[in-house]
């Protein structure tokens, strides 16, 4: 079962890869965003050793979703915990494990994305996944991350397809190098700013070290590209009079991960910029909306380990007065990959026969270069 899972994964992979080829990212359509430079992939694996999983099921006519998985190194993550911070923009979502990491500030598991009623068997096979794992036999306690969107325009998200093994087979299937974005994983059934959304990244570069973002985009308001005001040209801006209604409700899920060397109170600064980027492509954060931010540093020096005797741990961090640049990287990267998640996705129609439209990128790219 795991096994035709992986390979129906792959299989979509393939797909979203080859409608990205169709449809060009946000930077390839000449939309630049901000002034530095994205790492080689301009994706959040250009952050060492970070991998992304995607399983998405498209089933008949009513099924449209699916499970993303991040996983911040290739080790036993529970056994070398990293540092971790949460931001909420607005809190109408169900973010699992977010208390602890609050508490402790650090991250015991892979980050687990799907659809708002498949949180909790995503999050339950995410501890089942971590007792498995090699060096856990004595783990009596798992605090997953799992963040969630509502899909139920698309999906018949009542069905609750998602299972166990779609969970584990996303993080198993997890690898560094490109990503797949757009109508894969948790953003098969997403939809944004009154077009298709879905799943996007991108980094930037700071020297020695990469700031990488991946978004599940999902929510309302007026959308803006590089500053132009799409939305409301195009007739599908939030509030906008005789436009056709954009929903005030949804959700974003944004993970920033980082190699430079960060603490958990430091990560919570650079994850509260990233909502910056939100507000960048027209979210207002309305009412309905669950806007997180999950940011984690991959550093060698500030992974916890679990089973250290010291009684005194000597992490080292870089400096808050250094910390502006990651600032302005986080917001740039988060804005682009916004905008990425819908330069990728695909006209979609699902449940009950309704239908989504993907952004129309040459009209956007019009609009964009005429202003």
């Amino acid at each position: 079962m795991a096994a035709r899972i992986i390979l129906l994964s792959l299989l979509a992979a393939a797909s979203a890869f080859a409608q990205a080829a169709e449809r060009p990212r946000a930077r390839a359509a000449g939309i630049v965003i901000g002034v530095l430079e994205p790492g080689p992939l301009n994706a959040i694996t250009d952050v060492r050793d970070v991998r992304v999983g995607h399983v998405t099921l498209v089933e008949g006519d009513s099924v449209r979703t699916g499970v993303t998985a991040i996983v911040p190194h290739g080790g036993n993550v529970f056994r070398a915990k990293v540092p971790a911070a949460i931001a909420v923009g607005n809190g109408f979502g169900k973010l699992v494990g977010s208390t602890q990491v609050d508490e402790l500030g650090r991250l015991e598991t892979p980050i687990v994305l799907t659809n708002t009623l498949s949180t909790f068997v995503a999050a339950d096979a995410l501890v089942d996944w971590t007792l498995r794992g090699d060096g856990n036999e004595d783990v009596r306690s798992v605090n997953p991350v799992v963040g969630e969107c509502n899909d139920g325009f698309l999906n018949d998200i009542r069905a609750r397809v998602v299972t166990a093994d779609h969970v584990r087979a996303a993080i198993d299937g997890a690898k560094t190098g490109p990503v797949a974005e757009g109508c894969v994983g948790a953003g098969t059934g997403t939809r944004c700013l009154g077009f298709k959304g879905g799943v996007g990244t991108a980094s930037r570069k700071l020297g020695y070290f990469t700031v990488g973002v991946l978004v599940q985009t999902n929510f309302g308001g007026s959308l803006a590209v590089a500053g132009v005001p799409i939305g409301r040209l195009l007739g599908k801006a939030y509030l906008q009079p005789k436009a056709r209604p954009v929903p005030d409700r949804g959700s974003c899920i944004v993970v920033v991960a980082t190699d430079a060397p960060l603490d958990a109170r430091r990560l919570g600064r650079l994850a509260r910029r990233a909502l910056l980027g939100l507000a960048a492509v027209g979210s207002p954060m309305t009412h309905g909306s669950g806007d997180y931010v999950i940011a984690f540093s991959t550093h060698d020096r500030v992974r916890l380990a679990d089973r250290d005797s010291a009684e005194v741990e000597r992490p080292i961090a870089l400096r808050d007065d250094r910390l502006s640049p990651l600032f302005q990287a986080a917001r740039d990267a988060t804005e682009e990959a916004v905008l990425n998640s819908l330069f990728a996705a695909t006209t979609t129609t699902g449940f009950r026969g309704r239908t989504v439209d993907a952004l129309p990128i040459d009209r956007v790219v019009e609009l964009v270069r005429k202003r």
